[in-house]
C-alpha cells in the first residue's frame, strides 16, 4: 500500500476528532444549541471513516473494517453533518420530522450493512470501495444520505453566508460559511478524481475537513461590532 493511502486518511481522521472535540466543547458551554451536538456526531463519523481508510492502507483489506467504513464514512457522515444545519436553520416541525426520518433510516442502514455479504477476495486496491459488497443493493442507500447531507450542509452554509453579506455584518462568519460550504463539496470532487485513477477521495476528504474546521474557527471567533451595526447570531 502506498503511503498516501495511509497518511492522508489518518490525518483526516485525527483532524476530524480534534474538530469534533472543539464542537462538543462548545456544545457543553451552549447546550441549548442542539446543532452543535449533531455536527459533533457527524464529525465523529468522519473520523471513523478516515481511521478505517488508514487501517486499510496500512494493513490491507478487512471485511469488518469495510463495513464500519461504509456505514459511517460513506453513508451516515454527510447526512448527520447536514442535519446539524437543519437544526440551526429550519423550523421546529421540520427539525423533528427530518430527525425522526434520519434516525430511522440510519438504523435501517446499520442493519443493512451489518447483514450485507462481502467478497473477502475482492481486489480493493489502495482505497476502500462499496464494490466489495456481494449484496449490491446496499450501495443504493448511499446517494440518498449523501445528497440530503450535501444539499443541507452546503446550502445552509451558503445561505448563512448570503445573510451576513446582505446585512454587511460579521464578515468573518460570511467567510467561514463559504469555507464550510467549499469543504462540504470537496469529498464529492475527490470522488470525481477517483474515476480517473487518482487518489482523489482521500485528498478530497482531507481538504474537506480542513476547510470546514477553518470555517468553523472563523465563524466562532469573537469580533467587536460597531455600535451602529445590528447584532447577528
Amino acid at each position: 500500500m502506498s503511503a498516501i493511502s495511509t497518511v492522508l486518511p489518518l490525518a483526516s481522521s485525527i483532524l476530524s476528532f480534534v474538530f469534533a472535540a472543539a464542537v462538543f466543547k462548545r456544545y457543553v458551554n451552549r447546550s441549548t444549541r442542539k446543532q452543535l451536538l449533531v455536527w459533533g456526531i457527524g464529525l465523529v463519523f468522519y473520523g471513523i471513516g478516515g481511521a478505517c481508510e488508514a487501517f486499510t492502507g496500512a494493513f490491507g483489506f478487512d471485511p469488518i473494517v469495510l463495513k464500519i467504513w461504509y456505514l459511517f464514512g460513506a453513508i451516515l457522515v454527510a447526512a448527520w453533518l447536514g442535519q446539524g444545519t437543519v437544526f440551526l436553520l429550519a423550523r421546529d416541525k421540520w427539525v423533528r420530522a427530518t430527525t425522526i426520518i434520519l434516525v430511522a433510516a440510519s438504523v435501517f442502514a446499520t442493519f443493512a450493512v451489518i447483514s450485507a455479504g462481502v467478497d473477502p477476495n475482492y481486489a480493493v486496491g489502495a482505497e476502500l470501495t462499496g464494490k466489495a459488497f456481494t449484496t449490491t443493493w446496499v450501495r443504493t442507500l448511499t446517494p440518498f444520505f449523501n445528497i440530503y447531507g450535501t444539499v443541507t450542509l452546503t446550502g445552509g452554509a451558503l445561505y448563512s453566508a448570503w445573510l451576513f453579506w446582505r446585512k454587511r455584518v460579521l464578515p468573518n462568519r460570511m467567510i467561514g460559511n463559504i469555507l464550510i460550504a467549499t469543504g462540504a463539496m470537496a469529498p464529492a470532487f475527490g470522488g470525481v478524481l477517483n474515476r480517473f485513477g487518482l487518489p482523489g477521495l482521500y485528498i478530497g476528504e482531507f481538504i474537506g475537513v480542513f476547510l470546514m474546521y477553518v470555517g468553523f474557527l472563523q465563524t466562532t471567533v469573537s469580533v467587536v461590532q460597531p455600535a451602529a451595526a445590528p447584532a447577528a447570531e
